[in-house]
């Protein structure tokens, strides 16, 4: 079974036409493109056919992502930044570190430019998930046991 993710309404939505315009337009856009390099002759030594395959098969996958992540999704209004829960941006600093970073808190799909992505599922996501600014969390990692404060929590 998929992971439930948590999305924001904008990026439920976001996501919901991704999926409405590869299943309708991409697929007929592919499959025209397909036919067009047909039509140029020999198959096995067709660039234009291999390239609009793999497209399409790329296509495809995105296709399955996108409908197991809204099958598998709850969409999260964020009301307050009290606390560390999905959608919120975080500010932590690891332990023995004088430098602060800055995090996404929630699913991939949420990811904006220049802000990387911790999801709630992981180790650290599992760690902070519910902290407060002030709060030292541990959470084991490959190299053993390691500690970050939570600095700041942005809506």
């Amino acid at each position: 079974m998929a992971e439930l993710q948590h999305l924001s309404p904008e990026a439920h939505a976001r996501l919901a036409n991704e999926f409405k315009d590869l299943t309708t337009r991409g697929r007929i856009d592919i499959a025209d493109k397909i036919e067009e390099a047909r039509l140029l002759g020999d198959l096995s030594e067709n660039g234009d056919y291999h390239a609009a395959k793999e497209e399409q098969g790329k296509m495809e996958g995105r296709i399955l992502h996108l409908a197991s992540v809204l099958e598998n999704c709850e969409i999260v209004e964020q009301t307050s930044s009290d606390s560390v829960n999905p959608g919120v941006v975080v500010e932590i600093r690891f332990e023995g570190e004088k430098t602060t970073e800055k995090f996404l808190f929630g699913s991939i799909e949420e990811r904006v430019e220049g802000v990387e992505v911790i999801s709630p599922g992981s180790p650290i996501g599992q760690a902070l998930e519910g902290g407060v600014v002030g709060q030292v969390v541990q959470y084991e990692a490959g190299a053993g046991s390691l500690s970050v404060e939570i600095i700041a929590i942005e809506a």
